[in-house]
């Protein structure tokens, strides 16, 4: 967490925890009525796009738990900043969770949408740590990522095999784009490929930001005399990273990289979060923090 998020989030709490003070010394102690919410958290993205992913999971949840109001959250300050200039507000999870305690939330689950519990993960876990311990919600708890337990990665490794394009044949290639990270999470992406190679060697796991890089793919399929590859963004949205970093025309792309080792690229622009199949796993995460309240 950068020093401007936590300056931000220490004055969020520290008003709101004033607040609390003077609202419990009024009330006496009281209590006041359950107040369920549901606060959903992913990186975010400003690319339009985009945002038949983030539609589809809102869809999904509301679906899932009706009568239980669902706000948003994003975790990039880029991104926000951006949306921000186009007329989009959107909140930083601390400020989030700020303005559901002062509508008077009691019981708070916070779902992140994230692919792996890595740095963004583990900041919004700070984050729900701080509203935690400052005892504004009676209840605020966090809800798994995408990839989190043996049981998620069977799942993911089946709704990857749910999604491929049906063109594609078994002799053909299956490259997944992950964001990738420096936080130790960032071994899933390894186990994830290990794992879907057991039912079929030619689906392969690379990373923009971390391992598997993006030439060891390269290597693995010249290796495998492998002439065709479909590109696939293993992010929620196919944004900024899955139109440039993967499919774009720079000679930095992952589909130049690999066109120019005579490997014909099929790129496919869909997020994770516009297959119901994804999105289930996160819905079930959310029953988690839900079903303690």
């Amino acid at each position: 967490m950068s020093t401007k998020q936590w300056i931000g989030l220490a004055a969020a709490v520290s008003f709101f925890t004033m607040c609390a003070v003077v609202d419990a010394s009024v009330g006496h102690g009281a209590k006041g009525p359950k107040k369920v919410g549901i606060l959903l958290v992913a990186f975010g993205s400003s690319e339009a796009s985009a945002q038949v992913s983030f539609e589809n999971i809102d869809r999904k949840v509301k679906a899932a738990y009706p009568g239980i109001p669902v706000r948003w959250a994003y975790t990039s300050h880029i991104i926000r900043a951006k949306l921000a200039k186009q007329g989009k507000r959107l909140d930083a999870p601390e400020v989030a969770l700020a303005k559901m305690m002062d509508e008077k939330f009691t019981h708070v689950a916070v779902q992140s949408l994230h692919t792996i519990g890595g740095e963004e993960f583990h900041d919004l876990r700070r984050t729900v740590g701080a509203f935690k311990s400052m005892g504004g919600f009676q209840k605020v708890i966090l809800g798994y990522p995408l990839l989190a337990t043996q049981e998620d990665m069977q799942r993911t490794v089946d709704a990857v095999l749910a999604t491929i394009p049906k063109q594609r044949q078994k002799s053909e290639a299956v490259v997944l784009m992950g964001h990738g990270t420096h936080h130790p999470a960032n071994a899933f992406y390894a186990a994830l490929m290990f794992q879907l190679q057991l039912k079929d060697p030619n689906i392969f796991v690379g990373t923009v930001e971390g391992y598997p890089e993006v030439d060891l793919i390269k290597d693995l399929l010249l290796e495998k005399k492998i002439k065709t590859a479909y590109l696939v963004p293993f992010m929620s949205v196919a944004g900024d990273h899955a139109k440039n970093d993967m499919a774009g025309d720079e000679a930095d792309s992952w589909k130049s990289i690999l066109t120019q080792a005579g490997i014909n690229c099929i790129p496919i622009l869909k997020g994770t979060a516009e297959f119901d199949v994804f999105i289930d796993i996160w819905v079930d995460h959310l029953g988690g923090p839900l079903g303690h309240f």
